[in-house]
Protein backbone atom coordinates (compact mmCIF):
# COMPACT_ATOMS: atom_id res chain seq x y z
CA UNK A 1 0.00 0.00 0.00
CA UNK A 2 2.95 2.23 0.77
CA UNK A 3 4.68 2.10 -2.51
CA UNK A 4 1.32 2.42 -4.63
CA UNK A 5 0.92 5.86 -2.40
CA UNK A 6 4.19 6.44 -3.31
CA UNK A 7 3.38 5.77 -6.93
CA UNK A 8 -0.07 7.82 -7.33
CA UNK A 9 2.21 10.87 -5.62
CA UNK A 10 4.60 10.66 -8.19
CA UNK A 11 2.44 10.17 -10.93
CA UNK A 12 0.47 13.52 -9.29
CA UNK A 13 3.97 15.55 -9.11
CA UNK A 14 4.95 14.64 -12.84
CA UNK A 15 1.28 15.84 -13.90
CA UNK A 16 1.48 19.14 -11.83
CA UNK A 17 4.74 19.66 -13.30
CA UNK A 18 3.73 19.65 -16.93
CA UNK A 19 1.28 22.08 -17.66
CA UNK A 20 4.16 24.70 -16.55
CA UNK A 21 6.18 24.07 -19.88
CA UNK A 22 3.25 22.65 -21.97
CA UNK A 23 2.22 24.86 -25.06
CA UNK A 24 -1.46 26.45 -25.31
CA UNK A 25 -3.56 24.72 -28.18
CA UNK A 26 -5.59 26.76 -30.51
CA UNK A 27 -7.23 29.10 -30.29
CA UNK A 28 -10.66 30.34 -30.38
CA UNK A 29 -12.59 27.93 -28.66
CA UNK A 30 -16.65 28.35 -28.34
CA UNK A 31 -17.90 26.61 -25.09
CA UNK A 32 -21.73 26.70 -24.93
CA UNK A 33 -23.35 26.48 -21.60
CA UNK A 34 -26.99 26.57 -19.98
CA UNK A 35 -27.14 30.33 -21.19
CA UNK A 36 -25.81 30.26 -24.14
CA UNK A 37 -21.96 30.10 -25.49
CA UNK A 38 -18.64 31.63 -24.56
CA UNK A 39 -15.75 32.42 -27.26
CA UNK A 40 -12.52 32.89 -26.14
CA UNK A 41 -9.83 34.01 -28.63
CA UNK A 42 -6.81 33.62 -27.44
CA UNK A 43 -5.22 31.97 -24.36
CA UNK A 44 -6.60 33.61 -21.15
CA UNK A 45 -3.75 35.45 -18.62
CA UNK A 46 -6.65 36.83 -16.07
CA UNK A 47 -9.10 34.60 -15.31
CA UNK A 48 -11.73 34.97 -12.64
CA UNK A 49 -12.78 31.51 -11.11
CA UNK A 50 -16.05 31.80 -9.40
CA UNK A 51 -17.06 28.60 -8.96
CA UNK A 52 -16.56 27.64 -5.17
CA UNK A 53 -14.18 24.51 -5.99
CA UNK A 54 -13.31 25.55 -9.82
CA UNK A 55 -9.33 26.75 -8.72
CA UNK A 56 -8.83 23.38 -7.34
CA UNK A 57 -9.06 22.49 -11.34
CA UNK A 58 -7.18 25.23 -12.78
CA UNK A 59 -4.26 24.88 -10.68
CA UNK A 60 -4.04 20.99 -11.72
CA UNK A 61 -3.57 22.76 -15.09
CA UNK A 62 -1.19 25.00 -14.06
CA UNK A 63 -3.28 28.26 -14.22
CA UNK A 64 -2.83 29.84 -11.02
CA UNK A 65 -6.50 32.34 -11.61
CA UNK A 66 -5.95 36.24 -10.89
CA UNK A 67 -9.11 35.85 -8.31
CA UNK A 68 -10.89 33.05 -6.69
CA UNK A 69 -14.04 32.68 -4.83
CA UNK A 70 -13.24 30.64 -1.49
CA UNK A 71 -16.08 28.64 -0.63
CA UNK A 72 -14.69 27.57 3.53
CA UNK A 73 -11.92 27.03 5.78
CA UNK A 74 -9.31 28.83 6.74
CA UNK A 75 -5.89 28.28 4.46
CA UNK A 76 -4.43 30.48 2.41
CA UNK A 77 -6.35 32.06 -0.49
CA UNK A 78 -8.91 29.51 0.66
CA UNK A 79 -6.53 26.77 -1.37
CA UNK A 80 -6.91 23.52 0.86
CA UNK A 81 -3.55 21.11 1.61
CA UNK A 82 -3.47 19.01 -1.22
CA UNK A 83 -3.70 22.22 -3.45
CA UNK A 84 -1.14 24.61 -2.14
CA UNK A 85 2.09 22.73 -4.09
CA UNK A 86 0.30 23.93 -7.00
CA UNK A 87 -0.36 27.53 -5.88
CA UNK A 88 3.35 27.91 -5.41
CA UNK A 89 4.16 31.02 -4.82
CA UNK A 90 0.25 32.67 -6.37
CA UNK A 91 -1.13 35.51 -4.64
CA UNK A 92 -4.67 35.45 -5.99
CA UNK A 93 -7.39 37.90 -5.34
CA UNK A 94 -9.87 35.53 -2.70
CA UNK A 95 -13.61 36.57 -3.41
CA UNK A 96 -16.29 36.23 -0.43
CA UNK A 97 -20.04 35.74 -0.43
CA UNK A 98 -22.07 36.48 -3.44
CA UNK A 99 -20.49 37.39 -6.91
CA UNK A 100 -20.02 40.85 -6.86
CA UNK A 101 -20.04 42.04 -10.36
CA UNK A 102 -18.50 45.56 -9.82
CA UNK A 103 -15.86 44.05 -7.79
CA UNK A 104 -15.25 41.48 -10.94
CA UNK A 105 -15.22 44.70 -13.57
CA UNK A 106 -12.90 46.17 -11.84
CA UNK A 107 -10.39 43.67 -11.97
CA UNK A 108 -10.67 43.33 -16.11
CA UNK A 109 -10.27 40.02 -16.71
CA UNK A 110 -10.09 38.26 -19.99
CA UNK A 111 -12.27 34.82 -18.67
CA UNK A 112 -14.87 34.78 -16.07
CA UNK A 113 -15.13 30.61 -15.34
CA UNK A 114 -18.11 29.70 -13.50
CA UNK A 115 -19.48 25.91 -13.23
CA UNK A 116 -20.11 25.33 -9.87
CA UNK A 117 -21.01 28.88 -8.89
CA UNK A 118 -24.95 28.82 -8.67
CA UNK A 119 -24.01 31.51 -11.18
CA UNK A 120 -27.62 33.03 -12.07
CA UNK A 121 -29.21 34.28 -15.70
CA UNK A 122 -28.83 38.20 -14.23
CA UNK A 123 -25.38 37.35 -13.49
CA UNK A 124 -24.10 36.44 -16.32
CA UNK A 125 -26.10 38.59 -18.58
CA UNK A 126 -23.76 41.24 -16.64
CA UNK A 127 -20.36 38.90 -16.51
CA UNK A 128 -20.63 38.28 -20.03
CA UNK A 129 -19.96 42.06 -21.15
CA UNK A 130 -16.78 41.97 -18.52
CA UNK A 131 -15.38 39.04 -20.23
CA UNK A 132 -16.11 35.66 -21.93
CA UNK A 133 -17.92 33.51 -19.08
CA UNK A 134 -18.69 30.33 -18.56
CA UNK A 135 -21.61 29.36 -17.33
CA UNK A 136 -22.72 25.86 -15.64
CA UNK A 137 -23.91 23.40 -18.63
CA UNK A 138 -27.84 22.80 -18.75
CA UNK A 139 -27.36 19.01 -18.99
CA UNK A 140 -25.91 18.82 -15.40
CA UNK A 141 -27.31 22.08 -13.34
CA UNK A 142 -25.60 24.39 -11.13
CA UNK A 143 -23.99 22.05 -9.20
CA UNK A 144 -24.48 18.41 -11.08
CA UNK A 145 -21.19 18.39 -13.23
CA UNK A 146 -19.04 15.26 -13.02
CA UNK A 147 -15.30 16.39 -11.95
CA UNK A 148 -14.61 15.00 -15.83
CA UNK A 149 -16.49 17.47 -17.60
CA UNK A 150 -15.52 20.47 -15.50
CA UNK A 151 -12.01 19.51 -16.16
CA UNK A 152 -12.41 19.40 -19.67
CA UNK A 153 -14.46 22.32 -20.21
CA UNK A 154 -11.49 24.36 -18.96
CA UNK A 155 -8.46 22.11 -20.21
CA UNK A 156 -10.57 24.07 -23.77
CA UNK A 157 -10.75 27.25 -22.45
CA UNK A 158 -6.98 27.59 -21.18
CA UNK A 159 -5.60 25.80 -23.99
CA UNK A 160 -4.70 22.84 -21.89
CA UNK A 161 -7.51 20.16 -23.29
CA UNK A 162 -4.59 17.84 -23.79
CA UNK A 163 -3.57 17.65 -20.25
CA UNK A 164 -6.82 17.40 -19.23
CA UNK A 165 -7.24 14.77 -20.93
CA UNK A 166 -4.42 12.80 -19.83
CA UNK A 167 -4.83 13.97 -16.03
CA UNK A 168 -8.45 12.72 -16.52
CA UNK A 169 -7.13 9.18 -17.87
CA UNK A 170 -4.56 8.66 -15.27
CA UNK A 171 -7.10 9.52 -12.32
CA UNK A 172 -9.88 7.47 -14.55
CA UNK A 173 -7.23 4.05 -14.25
CA UNK A 174 -6.71 4.50 -10.42
CA UNK A 175 -10.46 3.99 -9.91
CA UNK A 176 -10.90 1.41 -12.38
CA UNK A 177 -7.71 -0.13 -10.51
CA UNK A 178 -9.63 0.09 -7.73
CA UNK A 179 -12.90 -1.29 -8.29
CA UNK A 180 -11.07 -3.96 -10.05
CA UNK A 181 -9.13 -4.79 -6.51
CA UNK A 182 -12.76 -4.60 -4.86
CA UNK A 183 -15.67 -6.69 -6.13
CA UNK A 184 -17.25 -7.08 -3.27
CA UNK A 185 -18.19 -3.18 -4.09
CA UNK A 186 -19.91 -3.18 -7.47
CA UNK A 187 -23.25 -2.54 -6.90
CA UNK A 188 -23.44 -2.59 -2.91
CA UNK A 189 -25.09 0.60 -1.55
CA UNK A 190 -22.89 3.77 -0.19
CA UNK A 191 -24.38 7.07 0.37
CA UNK A 192 -22.64 10.60 2.06
CA UNK A 193 -24.54 12.17 5.03
CA UNK A 194 -23.90 15.46 6.23
CA UNK A 195 -23.77 15.07 9.94
CA UNK A 196 -24.97 18.29 10.70
CA UNK A 197 -28.56 17.72 9.50
CA UNK A 198 -28.66 14.34 8.36
CA UNK A 199 -28.70 15.44 4.73
CA UNK A 200 -27.69 12.63 2.31
CA UNK A 201 -25.98 13.87 -1.30
CA UNK A 202 -27.44 12.17 -4.02
CA UNK A 203 -26.19 10.55 -7.50
CA UNK A 204 -26.55 13.90 -9.33
CA UNK A 205 -24.35 15.15 -6.74
CA UNK A 206 -20.31 15.12 -7.07
CA UNK A 207 -19.79 13.07 -4.21
CA UNK A 208 -22.01 10.49 -4.83
CA UNK A 209 -20.76 10.10 -8.43
CA UNK A 210 -17.05 10.08 -6.62
CA UNK A 211 -18.89 6.69 -4.83
CA UNK A 212 -20.40 5.87 -8.19
CA UNK A 213 -17.05 5.31 -9.69
CA UNK A 214 -16.18 2.95 -7.11
CA UNK A 215 -18.69 0.78 -8.11
CA UNK A 216 -20.86 2.04 -5.62
CA UNK A 217 -24.78 2.78 -5.97
CA UNK A 218 -27.20 4.79 -4.40
CA UNK A 219 -29.69 3.30 -1.68
CA UNK A 220 -32.86 2.97 -3.97
CA UNK A 221 -34.96 4.11 -0.54
CA UNK A 222 -33.00 7.62 -1.04
CA UNK A 223 -34.18 8.23 -4.41
CA UNK A 224 -38.19 7.79 -3.18
CA UNK A 225 -37.51 10.94 -1.02
CA UNK A 226 -37.92 14.50 -2.16
CA UNK A 227 -37.46 15.77 -5.79
CA UNK A 228 -35.99 12.87 -8.21
CA UNK A 229 -33.10 15.35 -9.71
CA UNK A 230 -32.21 16.75 -6.14
CA UNK A 231 -28.61 16.84 -5.20
CA UNK A 232 -29.11 16.68 -1.18
CA UNK A 233 -31.63 15.34 0.73
CA UNK A 234 -33.06 16.35 4.12
CA UNK A 235 -33.79 12.75 5.83
CA UNK A 236 -36.06 13.10 9.46
CA UNK A 237 -34.50 11.55 12.06
CA UNK A 238 -37.28 9.27 12.72
CA UNK A 239 -36.20 7.47 8.88
CA UNK A 240 -33.25 5.50 8.48
CA UNK A 241 -33.93 3.39 5.68
CA UNK A 242 -32.13 5.68 3.06
CA UNK A 243 -29.08 6.24 4.70
CA UNK A 244 -28.88 2.69 6.37
CA UNK A 245 -26.22 1.46 3.59
CA UNK A 246 -23.37 -0.79 3.04
CA UNK A 247 -20.99 1.97 3.54
CA UNK A 248 -22.23 5.14 4.99
CA UNK A 249 -20.14 7.84 5.30
CA UNK A 250 -20.67 10.63 7.40
CA UNK A 251 -18.98 14.24 6.69
CA UNK A 252 -18.12 17.09 8.90
CA UNK A 253 -16.89 20.22 9.92
CA UNK A 254 -15.57 18.53 13.58
CA UNK A 255 -18.41 19.72 15.44
CA UNK A 256 -21.27 17.21 15.45
CA UNK A 257 -19.78 13.95 16.76
CA UNK A 258 -21.64 14.70 19.62
CA UNK A 259 -25.10 15.11 17.06
CA UNK A 260 -23.96 11.77 15.68
CA UNK A 261 -23.70 10.07 19.15
CA UNK A 262 -27.61 11.00 20.24
CA UNK A 263 -29.11 10.23 16.77
CA UNK A 264 -32.25 8.74 18.32
CA UNK A 265 -32.48 5.43 15.81
CA UNK A 266 -28.94 5.42 14.76
CA UNK A 267 -28.33 2.43 17.09
CA UNK A 268 -31.22 0.54 14.98
CA UNK A 269 -29.28 0.53 12.09
CA UNK A 270 -27.50 -2.17 10.20
CA UNK A 271 -24.78 0.23 9.24
CA UNK A 272 -23.81 1.17 12.71
CA UNK A 273 -24.35 -2.54 13.98
CA UNK A 274 -21.93 -4.42 11.36
CA UNK A 275 -19.59 -0.76 11.89
CA UNK A 276 -20.18 0.35 8.27
CA UNK A 277 -19.84 3.69 9.27
CA UNK A 278 -17.37 6.13 7.89
CA UNK A 279 -16.52 9.55 9.56
CA UNK A 280 -14.34 12.49 8.11
CA UNK A 281 -13.33 15.17 9.73
CA UNK A 282 -12.33 18.78 8.60
CA UNK A 283 -9.60 18.20 5.36
CA UNK A 284 -11.43 15.09 4.23
CA UNK A 285 -14.70 16.39 3.94
CA UNK A 286 -13.70 18.67 1.87
CA UNK A 287 -11.24 16.63 -0.43
CA UNK A 288 -14.46 14.82 -1.27
CA UNK A 289 -16.31 17.86 -1.59
CA UNK A 290 -13.99 19.23 -4.17
CA UNK A 291 -13.37 16.15 -6.11
CA UNK A 292 -11.03 17.92 -8.36
CA UNK A 293 -8.01 16.42 -9.80
CA UNK A 294 -5.93 17.08 -6.91
CA UNK A 295 -7.87 16.14 -4.37
CA UNK A 296 -9.28 12.78 -5.68
CA UNK A 297 -5.95 11.27 -5.08
CA UNK A 298 -5.88 12.51 -1.55
CA UNK A 299 -9.55 11.45 -0.50
CA UNK A 300 -8.27 8.29 -2.21
CA UNK A 301 -5.41 7.44 -0.53
CA UNK A 302 -7.20 8.04 2.83
CA UNK A 303 -10.87 6.84 2.07
CA UNK A 304 -10.05 3.44 0.44
CA UNK A 305 -8.43 1.74 3.40
CA UNK A 306 -11.63 3.22 5.30
CA UNK A 307 -14.33 1.49 2.90
CA UNK A 308 -12.13 -1.99 2.93
CA UNK A 309 -12.33 -2.10 6.93
CA UNK A 310 -16.23 -0.82 6.56
CA UNK A 311 -16.83 -3.13 4.19
CA UNK A 312 -16.15 -6.35 5.84
CA UNK A 313 -19.53 -6.79 7.66
CA UNK A 314 -17.66 -7.08 10.84
CA UNK A 315 -18.02 -5.15 13.65
CA UNK A 316 -14.80 -5.58 15.48
CA UNK A 317 -13.21 -4.21 12.28
CA UNK A 318 -11.81 -1.22 13.76
CA UNK A 319 -12.76 2.06 10.71
CA UNK A 320 -9.94 3.89 12.36
CA UNK A 321 -11.64 7.93 11.60
CA UNK A 322 -14.49 6.19 13.19
CA UNK A 323 -12.58 5.53 16.30
CA UNK A 324 -10.96 8.34 16.72
CA UNK A 325 -13.87 10.53 16.22
CA UNK A 326 -15.79 8.82 18.93
CA UNK A 327 -18.38 7.57 16.79
CA UNK A 328 -17.95 3.51 17.40
CA UNK A 329 -20.79 1.33 18.48
CA UNK A 330 -20.04 -1.05 21.13
CA UNK A 331 -18.90 -4.58 19.56
CA UNK A 332 -22.07 -6.83 20.29
CA UNK A 333 -20.48 -10.75 21.81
Amino acid sequence: MRKLRAFHKLALLISLLCPIAAKSESFPVEITHKYGSAVVLSEPKKIVSLSFIGHDFLLSLGVVPHALRMWYGTHPYGVWPWAQDALGEGTPIVMRGEIDIEQIAAMKPDLIVGQWSGMTEKDYALLSQIAPTIAPQEAWGDYGAPWAEMHRVLGLATGRQSIAEAQIARIQGRFADIRAAHPDWQGATSVVVWSGSTGAYSSRDIRGQFMAELGFREPPALKEIGLFDSFYKLIPEEVTEPIDADALIWIDAGKNVQRLNSLPLRHTMRAYREGREIYLGMDMSAALSHASPLSIDYTLDALVPLLEAAMDGDPATVVSSSQQAGILPEVQP
